[in-house]
């Protein structure tokens, strides 16, 4: 089977294009494939309807029409669940490169890793972008996937602490500040 990211890019390209274009035919043609796609969301829902659960579990699984099932919000597994997927099919890539990876969660359209890396900063976001790409593959109708921030990532026995005042300076200035210089 031929990778479907080409044509997926080229049709990204193409409808903004034409959302950038001004005029009359531009805002038709925008309709057009406004129309065209919630007809095909239609035949796919009929599609799914008439599969049994075998035939549906395999034409979610393949990489393009589980891509325009999540699209046309009709795909049978839940986003928590392909993204969980995406984000355990690519740990050990990260891992092999000194990286550690976990899903934190998803929410508003957003999921949420936990990306540890180790090395130069190029390293680790080239690890990023590759983690977001696998995520958005399995799960298109996300708005983006986010690193979460540094200290959260952390354990809490890694996390830095607070600035650190010895007792015995608090004692002292505070035995001093009542003090005449």
């Amino acid at each position: 089977m031929a990778d479907p990211t080409p044509l997926l890019t080229r049709a990204d390209d193409l409808l903004g294009q034409l959302e950038a274009a001004p005029g009359p035919t531009a805002r038709t043609a925008l309709e057009a494939v406004r129309v065209l796609t919630e007809l095909y969301g239609e035949a796919l829902t009929r599609v799914l309807d008439a599969a049994g659960p075998a035939l549906a579990e395999r034409l979610a699984d393949d990489e393009l029409v589980g891509h325009l099932l999540a699209l046309h919000g009709i795909h049978p597994e839940p986003v928590e669940r392909r993204v969980a997927r995406a984000v355990e099919a690519v740990r050990p890539a990260v891992r092999d490169r000194g990286g550690e990876l976990r899903l934190a969660g998803v929410a508003d359209g957003v999921a949420t890793v936990r990306l540890r890396t180790s090395g130069c900063p190029s390293s680790a976001a080239g690890l990023a972008d590759a983690v977001r790409e696998a995520v958005l593959a399995l799960a298109p109708e996300l708005s983006d996937v986010r690193r979460a921030p540094e200290d959260e990532e952390r354990p809490p026995d890694e996390r830095r602490p607070g600035a650190f005042v010895p007792l015995d300076a608090v004692r002292t200035r505070a035995a001093t500040a009542g003090r005449p210089s």
